[in-house]
């Protein structure tokens, strides 16, 4: 009888910082208990050995932010079964959508000696804006944890059970005071996706937003109490446009909400 055939992980990079796949790096032990069930046959983070695809799983990490970026995404999409994207970058445009809001144009004046050189997109756009993905693993970076539940949830054949609550269930979890209730600190934990364990929080500083929106949050009651809690229009705008900014500006959209600079 024939060896069953083993599954093959490919990790590909867009426009990051390589946060996300430092992360998967990262896991050493579990790594080592994965080894014998899937072959990891591109991922240049790792190793320059490379083998052609097609490939079971993919996971990319980054933001569209080119033409090249745009074609390239479509072809990884042709190469892989299953399509993952990891990081804010990949899922929501990074922290390199600030140039959403602006005009990249200008910036590239201002910066560079000969802008007429660079080559870009007025904006950083998630993975997903341009090709159908089949999962997207929220965070600045990613959580190791659900990192390994959506590898096993795959070659197991499931969905990964990834929660889509808010921080505030976290916090609870590991009993962590409420900054906004009981000192007044401005958080973004009631409408950010759960996933990092409630860090911030726990050590008495407000949530960044890091792993984005959840799944039903409701940013008007939100912002009454930002704006209690002493935050102008101003303010607000620079909380929200971190490392979700676009993604956080279509849910004020979707709140009838405007976020002003």
């Amino acid at each position: 009888m024939s060896e069953p055939t083993v599954p093959t992980l490919a990790v590909f990079k867009l426009a990051s910082c390589d946060g996300c796949q430092l992360t998967l790096l990262d896991c050493e032990d579990e790594l080592l208990a994965l080894a014998g069930r899937v072959r990891i046959a591109h991922f240049l983070e790792a190793s320059g050995a490379v083998e052609p695809g097609p490939y079971d799983l993919g996971l990319v990490e980054g933001s569209v932010t080119t033409a090249a970026d745009a074609e390239r995404v479509r072809e990884i999409r042709a190469q892989c079964r299953v399509l993952v994207t990891i990081g804010a970058c990949a899922t929501a445009g990074g922290i390199q959508a600030l140039r959403n809001f602006a005009d990249v144009e200008e910036f590239t004046r201002a910066v560079y000696a000969r802008p007429d050189y660079i080559d870009t997109l007025a904006e950083s756009t998630p993975v997903s804006a341009h090709v159908d993905v089949d999962f997207e693993l929220r965070g600045c970076p990613i959580d190791r944890r659900q990192l390994l539940e959506v590898v096993t949830a795959f070659l197991a054949g499931r969905r990964p059970d990834v929660p889509d609550h808010s921080v505030c269930f976290e916090c609870k979890r590991r009993g962590a005071v409420c900054v906004t209730v009981a000192r007044g600190i401005p958080c973004l934990g009631p409408v950010t996706h759960a996933g990092c364990g409630a860090i911030c929080p726990a050590y008495g500083r407000g949530c960044y937003g890091c792993f984005g929106p959840s799944a039903s949050p409701n940013l008007r009651a939100l912002l009454g109490l930002l704006r209690r809690d002493g935050l102008d229009d101003r303010d607000v705008a620079r909380l929200l446009r971190t490392f979700n900014a676009a993604a956080f500006d279509r849910l004020a959209e979707d709140h009838d909400e405007e976020v002003r600079t």
